[in-house]
């Protein structure tokens, strides 16, 4: 795979000419998902109706960024919406089998966050794909490259304390950078994966 210097060279240059929109979607997340329940009246029920299919499109926007398959857009925010039951019922999914990892131990919760870490980019992808399917072809993807991913995480650990500086202004932009980064290592394991595939059904 590409080096983590590789991988966020890529995503600053998906971002060029998109910082500014990237901001505004950014914050638009916060304000429906990140934001403690309090603020929302069933903030929790909010959460889970409408905070996850927007994630999904927020990781979506950016992977098209990184693809350039179209200008980014407040719109594709909204895109999880147009197939809602699938998006939603995986997302669900997700964060309840991570709930639950996390009950056991943090660590194994950690560990299962970076299995599952892929399965936006596959919804996106697979669109014959849906629930546990999503998710399996994730932890299928990340196997031998959970730490790589960790380790692309942690070269961010800088700019976070950075942002933290900035009042948190600073994350508005992080957040479209790190998320292009995935986007990138996603791009590079995906072609990887298929790769190895193919060569597995060859020997069969």
């Amino acid at each position: 795979m590409k080096s983590n210097t590789e991988l966020r060279r890529t995503a600053r240059i998906s971002l060029v000419g998109n910082w500014g929109i990237s901001a505004v979607v950014s914050l638009i997340l916060v304000l429906i998902a990140g934001l403690p329940p309090s603020i929302h009246e069933s903030g929790l029920l909010v959460y889970l109706l409408i905070g996850v299919v927007v994630e999904y499109g927020y990781e979506v926007l950016f992977l098209q960024s990184v693809r350039k398959e179209k200008e980014m857009d407040l719109d594709g925010l909204i895109a999880g919406f147009k197939d809602y039951g699938r998006i939603f019922g995986t997302g669900v999914l997700r964060y309840l089998y991570l709930f639950l990892w996390t009950l056991c131990l943090i660590v194994p919760g950690i560990i299962k966050h970076y299995s599952y870490a892929m399965t936006n980019f596959v919804l996106k992808d697979e669109s014959d794909l849906r629930y546990d399917a999503a998710i399996e072809k994730s932890i299928k993807m990340m196997e031998g490259y959970k730490m790589k991913l960790f380790l692309l995480d942690l070269s961010f650990i800088g700019w976070y304390l950075l942002c933290i500086l900035t009042l948190g202004i600073g994350f508005l932009f992080l957040y479209p950078y790190v998320t292009s980064a995935h986007a990138a290592f996603y791009e590079d394991l995906k072609a990887g994966y298929k790769a190895e595939t193919m060569e597995e059904e060859r020997n069969a």
